[in-house]
């Protein structure tokens, strides 16, 4: 892909195609693509979000301070974080892992209630998860 500006146009190229767009419809073009960049899961407990700037952000629900919230580089991070966990971790585990306060339990519950996670809780107290086996 490739843009190029020229003025009042900006041609943009992909797989082979161009179009030629207003400076407005480019900036249309990027508010659409940032809003599809952007969503929003929300989980019995728990939300993630994924960001425009392509960051992953868990947070309780109902909850709108940072203090409430972890933020991953990518979801490929949480993903990474979640494949270093032993088969049952608790907030412990998600801590030898540098997250640090209240943050490792939220982030254990986001872990077993997060469809792309294959994980259950298994103990409230205390806080467990276990990976299910393949």
């Amino acid at each position: 892909m490739t843009v190029e500006r020229d003025g009042e146009t900006v041609t943009l190229r992909v797989d082979g195609e161009t179009q030629r767009l207003s400076r407005e419809q480019a900036l249309a073009l990027r508010a659409a693509v940032g809003d599809a960049l952007e969503r929003r899961v929300e989980l019995f407990r728990t939300v993630g979000r994924h960001r425009r700037d392509g960051s992953y952000a868990v947070s309780r629900r109902g909850a709108d301070t940072p203090g409430n919230e972890q933020v991953f580089d990518s979801f490929g991070a949480l993903r990474a974080l979640f494949a270093s966990l032993p088969t049952e971790f608790g907030a412990e585990a998600v801590g030898d892992e540098g997250v640090t306060g209240s943050r490792r339990h939220l982030l254990v519950r986001h872990l077993a209630e997060h469809p792309a996670f294959d994980c259950r809780l298994v103990s409230e107290r205390p806080l467990r998860a276990e990976k299910n086996p393949d």
